[in-house]
């Protein structure tokens, strides 16, 4: 084999063993929520398409209780919480409890607030993801003024928002810079660069 044949093949199999290393860290987003009441960092992680979404956080400043906790279908905070649309909900179903198979995709029941105004957040959610057609990346997070009824105490608006209130905070959810980016970049291109050498020195060698 001719030795530019060699280097080609060489680099289109790291090529694709990274991708696959890559795919296997599966996907981090983030959103960021501050207004003049409410502040908090939420994070979401999924290991694969199938997998369930992982949201951990805190959001500070709300009242003792419980409060509805949404995903909205625009990432537009241009006029504040109000531009992030409704839930999102592209299969047009009821609006529902995180449990409930009839439930936007945005469902995601209520977030409680200790009396010192801090809410942990710690939801498994089957529903969301972060890949694909229906990737909440680039929506909206939002937290509301009230507890979210879960569509089942017969308000006019349970069915579509769940009587939830206004919209204390929000926040467009991204995609987190993974904390080992360069690192792994450096240590890919590295190992990219000792593989071609050692091929060229093959290829020479065969040459002769």
């Amino acid at each position: 084999m001719a030795p530019l044949q060699q280097i080609t093949i060489a680099v289109a199999v790291i090529l694709c063993l990274s991708q696959v290393s890559l795919a296997q860290k599966g996907k981090k987003a983030v959103a960021v929520i501050k207004t003049d009441i409410v502040s908090g960092v939420i994070k979401f992680s999924q290991e694969n398409a199938t997998a369930p979404v992982f949201i951990t956080g805190q959001i500070e400043g709300l009242s003792k209780g419980n409060h509805g906790f949404h995903i909205h279908e625009k990432g537009d905070t241009s006029g504040g919480c109000g531009t992030t649309g409704s839930h999102y909900n592209p299969h047009k179903a009821n609006h529902g409890g995180p449990s409930d198979q009839d439930r936007h995709i945005g469902d995601l029941g209520n977030i409680y607030a200790e009396p010192s105004g801090v809410a942990q957040i710690n939801i498994v959610d089957p529903k969301i993801t972060l890949v694909g057609k229906y990737s909440i990346i680039g929506r909206a997070v939002v937290v509301h003024a009230d507890p979210d009824d879960l569509g089942r105490r017969g308000h006019p608006d349970s069915k579509t928002t769940g009587h939830a209130g206004g919209r204390l905070g929000c926040g467009v959810i991204g995609i987190e810079h993974p904390p080992d980016f360069w690192n792994s970049s450096s240590t890919a291109s590295s190992s990219i660069i000792l593989i071609l050498a050692a091929v060229i020195i093959s290829g020479l060698a065969n040459s002769r």
